[in-house]
C-alpha cells in the first residue's frame, strides 16, 4: 500500500490530498470501470485506489506485484507517514510523501521543504528494526544530495535513537495528534557545591512539545540535533542551551586539568580518541551479530512451525482445529482485514498451540503471514522469534492495549500490530480451542 502512485495521463497522484495534487477529485481513481491508469513508480506494477474501513484513502498493488519496497509497508508506517506530512505542513513547510532523490539513491517518507526552496529535510518514519550501520548510510545518502532528515518511531526504546538526528513519538494523553516523547531537551545545572560538583550533576531536561511544534522550531533552527560531551547519543536543543553546555564543559575541563593535568593529556590524546572509536566499533559490531543471531532463529523457528503445519494438514485432529477456529467471526474479521488493508489472501492453519501464544495462525500461500490474538503470558521462547517479526491482528483496539501493556519481552523495535474492529471478547473463545 502506498499514498503515491503515477497515472498515465496526470502524472504522479497522491491519496491523502483532496484533489490527489492534481485537480482532481479521489472518484476518478477509486472504483472505475475500466480500472483508472495507476502505477507504482517504484516497480511500475499497476495499483489501484482503496479506503480503508476507517475511511483512510490509499493505493494497492494489483495481484501479483514483485517485492516492492512500498507493498511490504505496513499500515502502522502509512499512518505515520501521513502524520508526519500534515505536521510538516501545519509547520509551514511544503511536503511530498515517498519522493526520490536523484537515480533513486534514496526514498524519503515525507520530503519537507521551504516553499522558497532554501532548504529540505526528509522524515523518516522508522519503525522496523534497523542496525545504527544502516540508518548513519541512509542518513549519510541523502546528505550528499543537500537533504537533512529527522528519523522517527512511536516504538518503545528504538535502539538506533540518538545515533542520527531522531525523536521518539507518543500519542498524547488525550489520544489526538503526537508529542515528542523523547530526544527534544534543554540543559539545566545545579546551583550547589564547586563548579565541577555542579557541572558533574548537571542534566538535559526534556521539553515538551508536540510533533507540529518540534518541527516549526527545527525547520526555523530554532533547534538543532547535537552530540553533547560526556554523554552517549544525540538529542534535540536550542542554541542557547547547547552554547550554554559547551561551555559549562570547556570550564569544567580548563578546572580539571589543573587539578589532573596528566589525565587531561590522556583524555585529549590520539590514543584515547583511538579507544573510543575501536569501542564505537566493536558495540556497532556486536549490535549487527545480534541482529544476525536473532535473523537465524527466527528462520529456525518459522521452518519447525512450517513442518508442524506440513504433519499436521489433513489429518483429523488438525481439521477439527482448523474448522473451529475457521467459524469464529473475529478470526474472519482479521482474514478480511489482511485482504482489504494489506492485499494479502489468507486461511487459517492447521496447527496452532504454544509456539503462537496459543493465538490462531493465519497463512498465505508463501507461509505465516500473521497470528491472530495470541496470549501474552506464552510469548517466550519459540513463540516470541515466531511472533517478534510476524503481524500480530487483535480482536479490538482494547485487547491490543492489553498485549502492549501485559507482554513481558519487547522485541528491538517493538511488534507489528493491527486490530480488526471485532466484537468477540479478547479472550473468550480461547478456553474452548
Amino acid at each position: 500500500m502506498a499514498f503515491r502512485a503515477v497515472h498515465a495521463q496526470w502524472g504522479t497522484v497522491f491519496a491523502h490530498l483532496p484533489d490527489l495534487g492534481c485537480g482532481q477529485a479521489w472518484e476518478a481513481v477509486w472504483k472505475r470501470r475500466p480500472a483508472a491508469p495507476l502505477t507504482c513508480d517504484e516497480c511500475d506494477h499497476p495499483m489501484h485506489g482503496k479506503v480503508s474501513r476507517n475511511g483512510l484513502r490509499f493505493f494497492a498493488h494489483a495481484p501479483g506485484a514483485p517485492n516492492c519496497a512500498l507493498a511490504l509497508e505496513t499500515l502502522a508506517h502509512h499512518l505515520l507517514k501521513l502524520e508526519l506530512a500534515n505536521a510538516a505542513r501545519d509547520a509551514g513547510a511544503h511536503a511530498e510523501m515517498e519522493a526520490r532523490g536523484p537515480d533513486g539513491a534514496w526514498r524519503a517518507d515525507v520530503l519537507a521543504s521551504d516553499p522558497g526552496g532554501t532548504w529540505r529535510t526528509a522524515l523518516e518514519a522508522q519503525l522496523a528494526p534497523i542496525t545504527a550501520a544502516a540508518i548513519t548510510d541512509r542518513t549519510d545518502r541523502m546528505h550528499a544530495d543537500g537533504v537533512g532528515s529527522i528519523w522517527f518511531s512511536d516504538r518503545p526504546q528504538p535502539p538506533w535513537l540518538g545515533v542520527v538526528p531522531s525523536v521518539r513519538l507518543a500519542r498524547a494523553d488525550d489520544g489526538r495528534g503526537l508529542v515528542v516523547a523523547e530526544g527534544l531537551v534543554k540543559f539545566r545545572q545545579r546551583s550547589d557545591g564547586s563548579y565541577a560538583d555542579k557541572f558533574l550533576g548537571s542534566y538535559w531536561e526534556p521539553i515538551p512539545a508536540t510533533l507540529t511544534q518540534f518541527l516549526s522550531w527545527a525547520f526555523a533552527g530554532a533547534i538543532r540535533p547535537h552530540r553533547p560531551r560526556y554523554a552517549d547519543g544525540m538529542i534535540w536543543s536550542a542554541p542557547a542551551y547547547i552554547a550554554e553546555h559547551e561551555d559549562a564543559a570547556d570550564r569544567f575541563e580548563r578546572i580539571h586539568a589543573a587539578l589532573d593535568r596528566p589525565r587531561e593529556r590522556w583524555l585529549r590524546s590520539p590514543k584515547r580518541a583511538e579507544e573510543e572509536e575501536n569501542r564505537r566499533k566493536e558495540r556497532i559490531s556486536r549490535q549487527e551479530e545480534i541482529a544476525r543471531k536473532n535473523a537465524a532463529s527466527r528462520a529456525e523457528a518459522l521452518a519447525q512451525a512450517a513442518a508442524a503445519e506440513q504433519a499436521a494438514h489433513g489429518t483429523a485432529e488438525g481439521a477439527r482445529w482448523r474448522e473451529r477456529n475457521a467459524r469464529r467471526p473475529a478470526v474472519r474479521e482479521a482474514i478480511a482485514l489482511l485482504a482489504r488493508d494489506y492485499n494479502v489472501t489468507a486461511d487459517v492453519g492447521w496447527s496452532g498451540g504454544r509456539r503462537y501464544a496459543h493465538g490462531v495462525p493465519l497463512f498465505d500461500g508463501y507461509g505465516l503471514i500473521a497470528v491472530f490474538d495470541p496470549w501474552p503470558p506464552d510469548v517466550r521462547g519459540e513463540a516470541f522469534l515466531l511472533l517478534a517479526g510476524t503481524l500480530l491482528l487483535f480482536p479490538t483496539q482494547g485487547s491490543l492495549r492489553y498485549f502492549e501493556a501485559a507482554v513481558r519481552r519487547q522485541p528491538a523495535g517493538g511488534y507489528r500490530t493491527d486490530f480488526a474492529y471485532a466484537q468477540e471478547v479478547p479472550g473468550h473463545d480461547r478456553a474452548q480451542q
